[in-house]
């Protein structure tokens, strides 16, 4: 059973799409009236994940839980308001998790994988960049560390989602137990280690980092492109 020991990382990475990390709503750059803007708003609020939970909307993420007045309090509360409609390797589709990789190129990883997946899928040809901004986070505790079993179990490399799923029914008996999160080895990296962290408060000082230029292209193994902008 996976076991409880201290851990203490500084810079974690986890990159999101650029076009996923204003922060804020596209509706505060709008030059309207107030009453439009208002009504707007309302309507953004109704359909916007990360604020019904903030309003208590959410019954696996309590308000009280997510972050309120600090830096990325936005970015750190909608990782884990928008887990997607499969969830992730340690979080099902009712809650999301923090995750990052120890290392930047172990994060990187994870993502030229999902858009290689992407771009296969899609049936899109060619070499494509995508941005991602890199946010990055303090992780200090006794996180949970997979035994053996559960590393077979949790992390095989595919197929996706069905992959997920012994990690998603570990993370839910960890979650429910009081589990800070889970530290694991890199799945897309070898010798690389991601932190998938439960509690918001617990993404200590989220701060940004640099904006990377990623390369990839369906059917073909990622040759680390990356360019730092």
């Amino acid at each position: 059973m996976a076991h409880i020991a201290p851990v203490r990382y500084s810079e974690t990475h986890r990159l999101i799409p650029t076009k996923h990390a204003g922060g804020g709503s596209v509706l505060e750059t709008l030059n309207l009236p107030a009453n439009v803007l208002s009504d707007l708003s309302e309507l953004d609020a109704s359909t916007n994940e990360r604020k019904q939970a903030e309003r208590g909307g959410n019954p696996a993420l309590g308000p009280g839980e997510l972050l309120q007045g600090v830096p990325e309090a936005n970015i750190v509360n909608a990782s884990f308001a928008h887990p997607g409609p499969f969830g992730g390797r340690f979080n099902d589709h009712n809650r999301g998790a923090w995750d990052a990789g120890v290392e930047l190129t172990t994060a990187q990883h994870e993502v030229a994988y999902h858009k290689i997946r992407f771009l296969e899928e899609s049936r899109i040809p060619g070499s494509i960049a995508f941005e991602y901004q890199d946010f990055l986070a303090d992780f200090a505790g006794g996180f949970h560390h997979l035994d053996a079993l559960e590393i077979q179990a949790c992390l095989q490399p595919d197929p996706i989602p069905a992959c997920y799923c012994p990690g998603q029914s570990l993370a839910r008996t960890l979650l429910f137990s009081g589990s800070l999160g889970i530290i694991y080895p890199g799945v897309r990296k070898p010798g690389g280690t991601c932190v998938a962290c439960f509690r918001p408060a617990l993404v200590l000082q989220p701060r940004r980092g640099s904006i990377y230029q990623i390369t990839v292209s369906a059917g073909a193994t990622w040759d680390e492109s990356v360019v730092e902008l």
